[in-house]
């Protein structure tokens, strides 16, 4: 599904280096958790990924499904496929929630090839999903995400997935503000995403978001590079003793 090679990637505005040789690989079907303190370059892979302008990629390559993605911009990685849930998902005011997820919907099925949705299927679909996540349809003639609360907004973007059926699903500290009780009804969604044909990308600070969305792999982040990799129990050990093991053995 997604295999990176020697990526190198930088500001744009100040040429600072923070992807610094970095290799991945991640299966269709797996859920691959990305771990690291702060400043280890996790956010900035999300967004690499993404195709935001604001980043270059100095060498190496993101190869998606066996292809370069590097040409494309975010508008055409995500008609292939490519999501990302921000940290901090952004507010638009003046736009409807609802009116959004038609427009998102509708403009990835064109790029497909495939017709618009109809009102009545695009609604069918919406109160499917709303309900699965707990959110009230009221929700959805607000401005997005404009006075939603952190689980509110986090919610929000769970249903854009759900609904927009990615392949590649790339989480940016999801659990960030939650409580538990939004955190528990947010890793239920991802759960539920769950598929031989998708894979999943977690990047979180901590294990217990992953105590909800068990990955089948883990990776540790450090100055831009992956040092360490394992299995789930690798989070149960960075949760018990911390990153400075880890960043001993890889210096």
């Amino acid at each position: 599904m997604l295999e990176i090679r020697n990526l190198h990637a930088r500001i744009a505005e100040t040429g600072t280096e923070i992807i610094r040789g970095l290799n991945l690989t991640v299966k269709d079907g797996e859920v691959a958790a990305i771990m690291g303190p702060n400043g280890s370059g996790k956010s900035t892979l999300s967004y690499v990924l993404a195709g935001r302008d604001d980043y270059e990629v100095t060498e190496g390559e993101i190869l998606y499904n066996g292809g370069s993605i590097l040409d494309l911009d975010p508008a055409e990685r995500a008609a292939k496929g490519i999501f990302l849930a921000f940290q901090y998902p952004m507010e638009i005011p003046g736009v409807a929630s609802m009116e959004f997820l038609k427009v998102a919907m509708n403009s990835q099925r064109k790029a497909r090839g495939e017709e618009p949705l109809k009102v009545p299927e695009f609604l069918k679909r919406v109160r499917e999903a709303t309900a699965s996540l707990s959110i009230d349809m009221a929700m959805l003639k607000r401005p997005l995400n404009v006075g939603f609360s952190g689980g509110e907004k986090k919610r929000a973007e769970i249903l854009q997935m759900k609904l927009l059926e990615p392949k590649l699903c790339v989480l940016d500290e999801t659990d960030s503000g939650l409580d538990i009780d939004a955190l528990k009804i947010v890793a239920g969604g991802v759960n539920a995403l769950r598929a031989p044909d998708r894979a999943i990308v977690v990047i979180t600070h901590y294990q217990r978001l992953l105590e909800y969305i068990v990955p089948d792999s883990v990776h540790v982040l450090y100055k831009g590079q992956v040092v360490k990799s394992g299995d789930k129990g690798l989070a149960i050990e960075l949760e018990a003793n911390g990153y400075a093991g880890v960043i001993e053995e890889a210096a």
